[in-house]
């Protein structure tokens, strides 16, 4: 059935891109912070995934409705100067937009607080500094390598030799 349907083939098809279209604009935005990366990329899917109803003139005063995502019903209405079906498509563009930001930015809270949270149970909220006065890096440091002491049984590895670059001429 769903390879006979047009309509859910082309919806599917849709989504699926879209969805590599907000992989890689997540992945492109790297460089931002968390607390910007996600509301932007959720404010895309808004715009990407709201639809609109839109009706489609055909022959003899016959019309075609369906729907469609708002953001090519609202090109489509710019192309033909329809302000009207620009306006609708427009505002849920925008609704979209809004809602999915609200949506990234309740991610970014949630992260937030359970990052709080572990950072309160592992006990590296007390302003970086362990009970004895040593910062917490220096104490992970000092832990490492008692690990790494214990694991190659308390011997050092060999010292290496001076390096010996080739002489030309």
């Amino acid at each position: 059935m769903l390879t006979s349907d047009s309509m859910s083939l082309l919806w599917l098809t849709y989504l699926g891109l879209s969805l590599v279209v907000l992989l890689s604009g997540y992945l492109g935005l790297a460089f931002l912070p968390r607390l910007l990366r996600l509301p932007v990329t959720w404010a895309v899917a808004g715009i990407l995934w709201i639809p609109a109803r839109f009706r489609l003139p055909l022959v003899e005063g016959e019309v075609y409705t369906g729907f469609a995502p708002a953001v090519v019903v609202a090109t489509v209405a710019l192309l033909e100067r329809n302000a009207s079906v620009l306006m609708t498509s427009g505002l849920l563009v925008a609704a979209g937009a809004l809602l999915g930001a609200a949506v990234g930015l309740l991610q970014v809270w949630l992260f937030r607080t359970s990052d709080a949270t572990e950072a309160r149970a592992s006990g590296s909220s007390r302003g970086g500094k362990r009970g004895d006065g040593q910062d917490e890096s220096q104490g992970r440091k000092q832990d490492n390598n008692r690990r790494r002491n214990e694991r190659s049984g308390g011997q050092q590895p060999p010292a290496a030799h001076k390096r010996r670059e080739p002489k030309i001429g």
